[in-house]
């Protein structure tokens, strides 16, 4: 049977004596991020800061387990059924997985469109896009253009 895993940041406490005897002492294995690789995992980073940044976030910490677990339940009900994400468009995961974002971006497309002409004034440029993504990344895989040695001089 294999062992299991705690994956974790560089940071001095991941990496102590005590934590690593600890870890021996219950059959545990440790896995570290790359040194200085900020996103090896960006989904577990993004969710860790948004759930720090809740306005609910204990900084003394929880009294109890339980108190630990209802507050986390709190967290992801609130994370998936109310806080609106930019990265879909400002819906809820809840609403992106019932299929009920499409229709949210179309009225919200209208509304605008609604909005422009009513006050064509107010809008300089296009409003905003409300379009639907069929893919969402946080670290897209970004094409490198090779420098020319012209760059390198400017740089």
């Amino acid at each position: 049977m294999n062992p299991l895993v705690l994956h974790s940041d560089n940071g001095a406490p991941m990496k102590s004596y005590t934590l690593k005897a600890k870890m021996e002492m219950l059959g545990s294995a440790s896995s570290f991020s790359r040194p200085r690789v900020s996103n090896d995992n960006p989904y577990a980073e993004s969710l860790f800061r948004t759930l720090k940044y809740w306005p609910s976030w204990p900084h003394k910490g929880f009294a109890s387990l339980e108190e630990a677990r209802q507050w986390v339940r709190r967290f992801v009900d609130w994370y998936s059924h109310t806080h609106r994400h930019s990265g879909i468009q400002f819906v809820t995961p809840s609403q992106r997985h019932q299929g009920q974002d499409k229709a949210l971006l179309a009225k919200r497309h209208a509304v605008y469109q609604a909005a422009r002409q009513a006050r064509p004034e107010r809008w300089r440029n296009t409003t905003r896009n409300w379009g639907w993504q069929n893919e969402v990344q946080l670290n897209p895989d970004r094409v490198m253009e090779p420098k020319t040695s012209e760059d390198l001089k400017a740089a």
